[in-house]
């Protein structure tokens, strides 16, 4: 008998938390490492929610909650998606989870059974197949290039689903590629899953509010209010308002999968930390100033990195529309070798050999679903960024 579990053999280690745990140590043994490879902001959470935070604790609410979240998060939750995205929800269609992976997992716990499949467009976060396949359900991935713009189309769509589809999962702007739908894109899809009524579909809004100039987000339920009742909206404050240690992810959909996650949590991890959940609230409801100012410097540094990447030989690095990642292809770099000796066969091994001979750390694109690419974050200071740029122009140029 086999101490760990079949499900668990099914999972594999998150390759991104993988790769900056990799430059972490690269860096302690004095390695000079610039770490591109996390998905976090590097600013301050803003001062007003941290103020919430110590006010909480000096007011002694730092007690067990409701497991999933005190009534008024969840109230100031329902007047956000009414004020921002137009849906009306009331608190007992909400969850708030320790983090937005912890909403998605317990959707997919109280609801996949074995044989049941979710549709995973590729690139995706990496979490997402293996979140499936130890809920017991099965990934169905499909691929959507560079060509398409990163983007599912309604054919692949239609294509993917089967009478055993269960869940699409939807995320936009995207991690890794900050690919963003349009209103009518959307509408194109949410009109195919419109005449597959088996079909819930589980949306990852987590970089709304990272949306650049020519784009305009939108979600399914909105777009598409015959989906409100088959749709769980999934978002949370960590990388709108700098919050990523703070953990509180959270959901709205119907009562009875609200109820039905709510009760895996409560066997799992119980209510997410009390203080982070009273900071959460300032988050949502006080002054919104911080995620503008934020928005220009990412989109700042987002223009610099294209640019500076679409320099490099043998790499193509389309323009986001949202998120803080580019997701640029190395189809030129394939075949060729490194200054040190390195056959560039994959994006896997693009990705080490340019940790091992230059120190900037990337996520290779395999880790997403989708090859030959990697994702760089650009959440980091302008004069990092362009240092990393600068090291991966100079590999590229000795590649022969």
């Amino acid at each position: 008998m086999s101490l760990i579990s079949a499900s668990l053999a099914r999972v594999k280690p998150s390759p991104t938390i993988a790769i900056s745990s990799k430059a972490k140590e690269l860096a302690a043994a004095g390695r000079d490492i610039i770490a591109l490879s996390a998905g976090e902001p590097d600013f301050d959470t803003p001062k007003n929610i941290r103020d919430a935070a110590k006010m909480a604790i000096d007011a002694g609410k730092t007690r067990y909650t409701a497991p999933d979240g005190i009534p008024e998060l969840k109230q100031a939750i329902c007047d956000k998606f009414q004020r921002e995205n137009g849906l009306s929800y009331i608190p007992a269609q909400v969850t708030v989870s320790t983090g937005g992976k912890q909403v998605l997992y317990n959707a997919f716990m109280a609801t996949l059974d074995a044989g049941d499949e979710v549709v995973i467009p590729a690139p995706y976060w990496v979490s997402y197949p293996d979140m499936a396949l130890l809920a017991g359900g099965t990934p169905v991935i499909v691929e959507c290039p560079m060509e398409s713009g990163f983007k599912l189309t309604p054919k692949a769509l239609e294509a993917a689903i089967t009478p055993k589809t269960k869940w699409l999962i939807f995320n936009s702007p995207s991690n890794p590629t900050g690919a963003g739908y349009s209103r009518q894109e959307l509408k194109a899809l949410t009109d195919v899953l419109i005449r597959h009524p088996q079909v819930h579909i589980m949306t990852d809004d987590m970089y709304e509010h990272l949306s650049y100039k020519g784009f305009t987000f939108c979600t399914p339920a909105e777009v598409e209010p015959g989906l409100y009742n088959r749709t769980l909206t999934c978002n949370g404050v960590s990388k709108a308002y700098a919050m990523t240690g703070w953990r509180i992810g959270y959901a709205a959909g119907p009562e009875a999968l609200i109820a039905a996650m709510r009760k895996v949590q409560s066997q799992s991890t119980s209510c997410p930390c009390s203080v982070s959940q009273w900071a959460a609230i300032e988050a949502l409801n006080g002054p919104q100033d911080y995620i503008h100012n934020s928005l220009e410097v990412f989109q700042r540094r987002r223009d610099m990195v294209v640019e500076m990447l679409n320099d490099c030989p043998g790499i193509t690095c389309p323009t986001p529309d949202g998120a803080f990642y580019v997701y640029p292809s190395i189809q030129g770099c394939i075949g060729k070798t490194s200054a040190a000796g390195t056959k560039i066969t994959d994006d896997e091994v693009f990705a080490t050999a340019l940790l091992e001979e230059t120190g900037v750390a990337v996520v290779f694109g395999a880790a997403f679903g989708l090859s030959p690419n990697f994702r760089v974050s650009y959440a980091e200071a302008d004069d990092v960024l362009r240092e990393a740029c600068l090291r991966i122009k100079r590999f590229c140029d000795a590649l022969n």
